[in-house]
Order: structure tokens, then C-alpha cells, then sequence
């Protein structure tokens, strides 16, 4: 009896745990995408900047030909599409992938991307950072900088290509998702590396080269619409992704990753699953300031944008709003001036602001003349209402 009585104690104690730890299981379940391969990883909302999932996300380590991602966007920005561009001796025979250009062959820069991001040419990145950058090195230096601007804060390239040159060249999983971001706000590299497909130019040969892209997320992934593959024996499988659903972009970075293609399928599910975008304030919304601060009657303060962002859906009544005044006095004569911010908390982290001006109610032509010569305007409508009466 007492053996029976014990045994129903432990039942009673191990389904108890049991009741306990179920939420907790659900809840670390849905923590993040399940299961991932890869060493460092990270996942990214496209138009906000958002890190919306990271596992070692900031640790150092080699990232392949997902350089070319920095290589191709800082010779967007400081290059010309249709600059006809010499290859330089340098750049023939370089190891690793190639699109195989031969000494002195001219093709325009845009050509060069494609061969950059479709085929991951290391000798299009020399010939692209050469035309660019007057050299090497003084292309790399631009990657830096932009690197910097960004905000990629445990990066540093030291080649336009990625090859492991030596322990110099490194980035994290990141700082590589924020820039796939700011590349992927720019038209012309989204529509790069969102092609499959593409003929450029073969000076000599009877027919041109044809580019098949290697990013095969592009054929297995509904919506898929980028960023890059890389590989090396020391980096191992790399991958940048990115789809685009009902108008909202992410993109994944997976850095050492086995099973790169399945990694980045599972986070983009995820993310698309577990995120939507919130619009927390619309254009030209009045907003009320802080109690101290006095507003002239018939004038509001208004936002200038709206602002959206990825929320999960328990996040929402977590956003507290500030308001944030250069002015304690509001008055008619600041009308369309800039005086403050409406700006967004999220867990003490500020997420955005949105800049608020002055704005009156505006008065009719007659009221405006009137503000300006009462007396006269008075007399003046007196006069007309009379002779209406009298008529």
C-alpha cells in the first residue's frame, strides 16, 4: 500500500513538470528557426535593418565570395554601368571561379557584375576593383569605408573577392545580413542578383558567354530573389539568401553551414511566419506632445512619414512612443517648421523616429486678409452686407 502510495507521489510530481515545462518548450521552440547547420547565421527584414534572428551572429569568421556582395555594391555606387573596361593582366588566370577573361578584353562594368555575382568570377571582382578603385588596394580601402558607414562593426576586408589570403579578411554573420540589406535597397543589384540567367559579351570568341546563376535558392524557394553563394576550403559552404512575400523582403546569411539551401529555407519560413509589418504611425498624423509643452490653439504638431516595422505579435503593446521637443512653445509662426521627434522604444532599444512639424489650420482668403487689416476688411464686408440687404 505504501509502495502504491509512493509510486502515485512520483506520477503526481512528473506530471506536474510535465504542466510546468510545456509552455516553456513551446516558448523556446518558437525562439528561432529549429535544427540550422550552419556555424553562424542570421536573419534580416530588408527594409528596416531589423535582426530578426542570430545564432553567433557576432562571431569573426571567413565569408567566402560573399565579399562580392561589398564588391559589386561599391562599384554600383562609384562606378558607370556602361564604362567600357580593359581587363588588366592581374586579373587574368586568378584562381578559384572565373569567367574566364583573357588580357586586354574590353566589356562594359555591368557586364563585369554579372560575371561577379551570377558566376562569382574572382577575375571579374580584380578587373572590377582595378577599373573602380585605380587598384587593389585602393579598391579595398573603399570596401572598408563602406563597411564603416553601414555600420559593419566586426568586419574587415582585405581582397575583393574573398579567397582565403590570410587571417585579415573577416565579417560576421551580422554584419554580412546588414549588408545584404543595403545592398538589396539599391535597384540595380537587386536586379543582378535576382537574375537566373545572362549573355554578356566574349571579345574574340564566335558566341557570348552565358552566365547561369549559382544561387540555386533562386529555383527552390518561392519568392526567392538573391544574394550570393561562396565557398572555400577554409570557409567552408556560405550562403546569402533573400525572398521577397506580399511585399516584405528578408534575407538570411548562413556562414559554415553543411546544409546551407535547408538552413536558409527554415529561417525565411520562419521569419515570414513569425513577423509582420506593423505601421506604427501614419503621414501627416497629429500627434499630442508632452503635457508641459503649450500649443497655440488651431495649431497641431504632425508627423512627416509614416513608420512601419517588423513586429512579432506579442511585441506590439511593447512599443512605447516619446516625444522629443526643441521647443516648450508651439505657435503659428513656426507653420511647417521642424521642431522634434516622435520616436520608438522597444524593449529600452530605440527601433526609429519620425521628424514632426508645426502645422496650422488654414483660414480662408478672407480671414487671412482680415488677420492682416481688420479694420479695413470689416468696413469693407459692412459695406456689402448692407447694400445685399437693401437689394
Amino acid at each position: 500500500m505504501r509502495v502504491r502510495k509512493s509510486w502515485c507521489g512520483v506520477l503526481v510530481v512528473f506530471l506536474f513538470i510535465q504542466l510546468v515545462w510545456m509552455p516553456v518548450q513551446d516558448a523556446a521552440a518558437s525562439a528561432g528557426p529549429p535544427g540550422l547547420s550552419a556555424e553562424g547565421a542570421a536573419l534580416i527584414d530588408v527594409a528596416s535593418g531589423r535582426i530578426l534572428y542570430s545564432k553567433n551572429g557576432s562571431k569573426k569568421m571567413r565569408i567566402a565570395s560573399l565579399t562580392k556582395t561589398m564588391t559589386a555594391i561599391v562599384a554600383i555606387e562609384n562606378g558607370q554601368l556602361k564604362d567600357q573596361v580593359t581587363v588588366p593582366p592581374e586579373a587574368v588566370g586568378v584562381e578559384g571561379s572565373s569567367i574566364y577573361l583573357k588580357k586586354n578584353e574590353k566589356l562594359s562594368l555591368e557586364e563585369l557584375l554579372y560575371g561577379l555575382m551570377l558566376r562569382s568570377g574572382n577575375d571579374a571582382a580584380v578587373t572590377v576593383a582595378t577599373h573602380v578603385g585605380g587598384s587593389v588596394p585602393g579598391f579595398v580601402y573603399m570596401m572598408n569605408e563602406k563597411a564603416a558607414l553601414i555600420g559593419m562593426t566586426h568586419t574587415n576586408f582585405n581582397n575583393p573577392h574573398g579567397l582565403d589570403d590570410s587571417n585579415m579578411h573577416y565579417s560576421t554573420a551580422e554584419d554580412m545580413a546588414k549588408l545584404s540589406a543595403y545592398a538589396l535597397r539599391n535597384p540595380t543589384f537587386r536586379q543582378i542578383v535576382s537574375t537566373k540567367v545572362k549573355d554578356i559579351s566574349w571579345e574574340g570568341e564566335e558566341y557570348d558567354r552565358r552566365l547561369l546563376n549559382k544561387n540555386k535558392m533562386l529555383h527552390l524557394y518561392n519568392g526567392a530573389d538573391g544574394v550570393k553563394t561562396g565557398y572555400t576550403k577554409l570557409a567552408k559552404r556560405c550562403l546569402a539568401a533573400s525572398a521577397t512575400r506580399d511585399g516584405r523582403q528578408l534575407a538570411t546569411i548562413t556562414l559554415n553551414a553543411s546544409d546551407d539551401w535547408n538552413d536558409s529555407a527554415k529561417m525565411l519560413d520562419w521569419g515570414f511566419q513569425h513577423f509582420s509589418t506593423k505601421q506604427l504611425v501614419s503621414l501627416g498624423q497629429s500627434i499630442q506632445p508632452e503635457s508641459f509643452v503649450k500649443v497655440e490653439e488651431g495649431t497641431h504638431l504632425v508627423t512627416t512619414n509614416a513608420f512601419t516595422y517588423p513586429l512579432q505579435a506579442d511585441e506590439e503593446d511593447d512599443v512605447q512612443k516619446r516625444v522629443v521637443m526643441s521647443e516648450s512653445v508651439i505657435t503659428d509662426k513656426m507653420n511647417g517648421q521642424l521642431i522634434g521627434f516622435l520616436q520608438f522604444h522597444l524593449k529600452d532599444q530605440m527601433i526609429g523616429q519620425v521628424p514632426l512639424k508645426v502645422q496650422v489650420d488654414t483660414p480662408t482668403w478672407v480671414h487671412q486678409q482680415m488677420a492682416v487689416a481688420p479694420t479695413f476688411w470689416q468696413q469693407f464686408w459692412n459695406l456689402v452686407a448692407g447694400g445685399l440687404f437693401r437689394a
